[in-house]
């Protein structure tokens, strides 16, 4: 189990989740149309939601492909983690959605478990990650995400303390 490698994936992870909500504060509503296109699902509740853009989705590819080659890893990596995780990202959407919880709404496991998951396991084989590295590296994002919302909260970043 390498540390170095553990930190890396973590930086990663946090650059393309952190994207667009950085992206979110800098631009406003700019750039920002809702990857659904504002449809609904048969349960007559969005499908995505509003808060979930392209340019979120592009800001977190944009970011971990850039961010990559800066600890080490093809950048070509970093585009598949963010590509990913915003897939992830996506997903609990969708589930929260069906669960009724409103946008931004708080979901422990299911706003970090699947955007940290999933983009490990779809770069498991080229970055040669092993199981245990990934339930680490998934582990120490649902940690410390709770830890630098806090942090994004206080640095008027965030809107919302979670």
């Amino acid at each position: 189990m390498d540390g170095a490698q553990i930190l890396r994936l973590l930086l990663l992870l946090i650059v393309a989740n952190g994207a667009p909500i950085l992206g979110k504060r800098m631009l406003g509503a700019a750039f920002a149309r809702p990857v659904d296109g504002g449809v609904r699902f048969f349960d007559g509740r969005p499908l995505l939601g509003a808060s979930k853009t392209w340019r979120g989705v592009a800001l977190a590819i944009l970011a971990a492909t850039l961010c990559a080659p800066l600890v080490g890893l093809p950048a070509s990596l970093g585009a598949r983690l963010g590509a990913v995780a915003m897939a992830g990202d996506l997903f609990s959407s969708f589930v929260k959605r069906r669960l009724g919880l409103a946008a931004s709404s708080r979901a422990p496991g299911l706003d970090q478990i699947p955007e940290a998951l999933a983009p490990l396991l779809a770069i498991a084989s080229p970055a040669a990650l092993g199981v245990a590295e990934i339930i680490i590296v998934t582990g120490l994002f649902f940690f410390g995400s709770q830890a630098l919302s806090r942090l994004m909260f206080d640095l008027r970043v965030r809107e919302r303390p979670f």
